[in-house]
């Protein structure tokens, strides 16, 4: 099985150089990882202080990882982080960040490649965020005794590691020191194939939004004019091409009555080509509006990256995009301003999701017609509104703490013997 393990991944980066020339993606990632050691090794060579390794997949699961970051910061000034990414849309907006002393791609999981970073990074602690499971790595992390955690994992009976088959990848899982899951479902999953070393500590997400919501907010000069007339603020976040056909209808039924904030998942012309293509002559650009072209707009169009949390507050209700696809983004984001949600229906696989449909704070649709039905029971009905509005802000601030449970977890357990 580790044959086929390693022939998928050689095979996932031949693939990904067959199609660089089209996907800009794909010749990110790889162009990302060209005398990507070196570079780590020259990097860190004589760096004296103890080093945290986090790795995030991609964006979101920054955005998770993010407080516990910032947190052990606090508690460890000593400790230099290193912070890595699989994919370039996280890599890409947080190569930055300050909150990490280091910034890089993961090497494609190899046996040689994890051996050469860790022999680079030499951490004293490894966390990784949610959904990365990379054999090598881990078994390297295992072999050098480096204690190595999860957190905010979230675990469904039709993963790999819960059939007759999946005995490889549960022994990747088991490699971790601990793993700290979402919800207590996940624990007894784990349990079923005798994975002990697993306790319940919420999802870090939630100490984020929160944060968010409760910090002193940017000063958005243009949105703020888009906005001035007091008309209510429908926002599209994270949208894809495929969700149009289920917003189009909407916006041009409410256009008058309402103001729409368009944030897309990808910014590249073609997809903001299709939004323009929804009003045409009635939408404006982020990037080269000023305060008298949006408020004569309805649509401001979002095409930069990193503002969107930012936009919520100014939201009085909120379609989250990709569940007419591959599966939704991020929801607490926009739940955290008490803004009822919609999107559609591939949603199943987000805990946070379910939980919102489950009490009717969100609304999970499969047209446009759906769409407009739940939309209007709440444009008709405020006070239907305003209770969506408290049951999403009570239960997001119910979910808060997961931070500090793991920190405190960690300070019993031998990891933090070993870091301190």
């Amino acid at each position: 099985m580790l044959f086929l393990y390693n022939l998928a991944l050689q095979t996932y980066a031949l693939l990904l150089r067959l199609v660089a020339s089209f996907v800009p993606k794909a010749e990110q990632w790889l162009s990302g990882r060209r005398g990507l050691l070196p570079h780590i090794q020259q990097t860190l060579k004589g760096e004296t202080a103890p080093l945290v390794w986090f790795h995030c997949a991609s964006l979101g699961e920054f955005e998770q990882g993010r407080p516990l970051m910032e947190a052990f910061a606090q508690e460890h000034p000593h400790f230099k982080i290193v912070l890595t990414f699989f994919s370039p849309s996280g890599y890409n907006v947080r190569k930055s960040w300050p909150g990490a002393h280091y910034v890089f791609y993961l090497p494609l999981d190899t046996a040689a490649n994890a051996r050469a970073f860790l022999d680079a990074v030499r951490p004293q602690l490894a966390v990784f965020v949610k959904y990365e499971f990379w054999y090598h790595f881990l078994t390297q992390l295992q072999r050098r005794r480096v204690p190595v955690v999860c957190v905010s994992a979230i675990f469904r009976p039709q993963q790999v590691f819960f059939k007759p088959w999946g005995a490889f990848f549960r022994k990747i899982i088991s490699r971790f020191t601990h793993i700290f899951t979402q919800n207590e479902a996940s624990v007894e999953l784990l349990r079923t194939i005798g994975i002990r070393q697993a306790s319940v500590a919420g999802d870090t997400r939630f100490d984020t939004v929160v944060r968010t919501a409760l910090a002193s907010p940017k000063p958005l000069p243009l949105v703020e004019a888009f906005v001035a007339d007091g008309a209510p603020v429908f926002i599209a976040g994270s949208n894809w091409p495929e969700d149009l056909p289920a917003l189009t209808p909407l916006l041009r039924q409410y256009q008058e009555e309402m103001r729409f904030i368009f944030a897309p998942h990808e910014i590249t012309e073609s997809n903001l080509a299709l939004v323009e293509a929804t009003l045409p002559g009635r939408v404006a650009r982020y990037s080269t509006a000023t305060p008298a072209t949006v408020a004569q707009a309805r649509v401001l169009l979002m095409d930069n990256v990193g503002l969107l949390s930012q936009l919520y507050r100014f939201g009085t209700y909120a379609y989250i995009g990709g569940a007419f696809g591959k599966g939704l983004h991020n929801t607490l984001e926009a739940a955290a301003f008490g803004l009822p949600l919609f999107f559609g229906p591939t949603y199943t696989k987000f805990q946070e999701a379910v939980d919102l449909v489950e009490m009717g704070a969100a609304f999970p649709v499969h047209t446009a017609d759906e769409l407009k039905t739940a939309f209007g029971l709440l444009w008709h009905q405020n006070e239907v509104r305003l209770r969506v509005q408290d049951m999403s802000l009570e239960y997001v601030h119910q979910q808060a703490g997961a931070t500090a449970k793991i920190m405190a977890a960690l300070a019993k357990m031998h990891v933090v013997a070993v870091v301190n």
